[in-house]
């Protein structure tokens, strides 16, 4: 695997500067946090808001994601992130890296020794705490971390500790009371901030991220008042389909971002992967809405009705019918929108089994079937031509035993 690092990327596209105090609708200050460098870009401090994406072409179909890469960076995106699950991927991605000089971020699950294939070759990684017991359960996930900041630190990458609600590690959930989402993931993002630090290691940012965007609004203000130094990604996962996903989105990062909370944004939208560049646009649009003032503070307590969640389209979807299966879902179950329930539909094993737990009814997609739950019980695996009706009995089921949102 290369070694060296790359030549200096070409600048890019500005981004609306949402760290300027006079911009309208903004919080007279931004919270303090450092300056964290990525590559050719900084984060934090008083520097621009980034916008950032995620490829979802196959990281081993080297010509379409470089494409897209050149797509989503030309389109503003000062971040690109892709998945590498594999040796395969890593060696993708060393092709990857000598055909473009964008920003990339890598985007590593269960095998975390894989940093040591590709910090060479990008300009962040990206780890996720939920997922670090997995792989060699008996080392303590301390040793695992502390690898991953000697890796990092001496190919000059920045880190981002990703905290998802669906994949927190299960000794944190459990000294939560079940209906307590926020505790855990505040809880896992200041222990890894601590040991990050005390391994000498500043050069990172955190993301705390949920479904629901009022719990993104709460977990996030709570981390900014207890550690206001450290820079965050702001996002909601499993948005969905725009134009819900963007609404979702805006509601929750309108609000922080008002309040001078966040460093660098990502709009997470189930779209086919030709429509990466969305996520983008949805982006800045967003930025120039709060800096125009146009994002005010017209909360209402997260969804109501039918709420349907879907994860963003990545390379690590299994069947590229998951795109339009979620489409699909959403417009099979429209006469139920008034009853509140929530529909998970997720594109792929590794976020799929847990990250449709806490649904009314999941379905998570692999390359073959669809596998569906009711309340995280599992009820089969189904074709993708049977998975539609079989979903729609269960939903019946639901709605015969619950009354109408306001009645």
């Amino acid at each position: 695997m290369a070694g060296g690092r790359r030549p200096t990327v070409r600048s890019r596209p500005r981004v609306p500067d949402m760290s300027q105090p006079q911009s309208v609708g903004v919080s007279n200050s931004r919270n303090p946090t450092r300056p964290v460098r990525i590559g050719s870009v900084t984060i934090g401090h008083d520097h621009p808001i980034m916008l950032q994406s995620m490829c979802a072409t196959r990281t081993a179909d080297v010509e379409a994601t470089v494409a897209q890469v050149e797509r989503l960076a030309g389109a503003g995106a000062g971040l690109v992130r892709i998945a590498v699950d594999t040796r395969g991927d890593a060696e993708a991605l060393e092709e990857i890296r000598r055909r473009t000089d964008a920003n990339l971020a890598v985007d590593l699950q269960e095998n975390y020794r894989l940093a040591a294939d590709v910090a060479p070759l990008v300009d962040k990684i990206r780890y996720n705490p939920g997922h670090l017991f997995h792989h060699e359960r008996q080392r303590p996930w301390q040793e695992k971390v502390r690898f991953l900041v000697d890796t990092a630190g001496e190919h000059d990458c920045a880190i981002r500790v990703g905290v998802n609600c669906g994949s927190v590690d299960p000794a944190k959930r459990e000294k939560y009371a079940a209906g307590d989402s926020i505790g855990p993931l505040l809880e896992s993002a200041l222990e890894h901030c601590d040991l990050l630090d005390r391994l000498g290691f500043t050069r990172y940012c955190v993301s705390l991220k949920d479904s629901d965007p009022a719990a993104v609004v709460d977990v996030n203000r709570r981390f900014a008042l207890e550690r206001p130094d450290v820079p965050l990604h702001l996002g909601v996962t499993e948005a969905g389909m725009p134009p819900e996903g963007i609404v979702k989105t805006r509601r929750a990062l309108g609000q922080l971002l008002r309040r001078g909370i966040g460093d660098t944004i990502r709009v997470s939208l189930t779209v086919p992967a030709t429509e990466k560049h969305r996520e983008i646009e949805a982006g800045r649009q967003i930025l120039a809405d709060v800096a125009a003032g146009h994002i005010d503070d017209e909360q209402d307590a997260g969804p109501r009705g039918l709420d349907i969640i879907s994860c963003p389209s990545c390379s690590r979807v299994e069947n590229e019918a998951f795109v339009v299966l979620a489409q699909q879902v959403r417009e099979a179950t429209r006469y139920a929108a008034e009853y509140p329930i929530t529909i998970a539909v997720m594109g792929c094993r590794v976020n799929g089994p847990g990250e449709t737990d806490d649904a009314d009814l999941g379905l998570w997609c692999g390359p073959n079937f669809v596998n569906l739950k009711r309340g995280g019980a599992p009820l089969g695996a189904f074709s993708y031509e049977e998975i539609l009706s079989r979903m729609k009995e269960e939903l019946d089921t639901l709605i015969a035993a619950l009354p109408p949102c306001g009645s």
